[in-house]
């Protein structure tokens, strides 16, 4: 498991990112404070502040770098 931290401040930003992390099979979570929600839910995202950057905890070994390369445009 790797813990990144994102920035997800915008309504686009948030469509996109959800876009591109449900072509991968992993399990992603966002953990802001004691919130913890499924990163492929793009309710459960709008439920957290987005104001501030946001861990995202990415459950993968195998293709850890295709992952991190995906979400260069959102990482901090």
């Amino acid at each position: 498991m790797k813990t990144i931290q994102i920035s997800l401040n915008s309504i686009d930003k948030v469509k996109a990112f959800v876009n591109d992390i449900t072509r991968f099979d992993n399990d992603f979570d966002l953990v802001s404070g004691r919130y913890v929600i499924d990163a492929k839910s793009i309710m459960g995202i709008f439920s957290l502040d987005l104001s501030k950057p946001i861990d995202l905890s990415i459950h993968a070994e195998d293709n850890l770098d295709e992952i991190l390369e995906t979400l260069k445009p959102y990482m901090i």
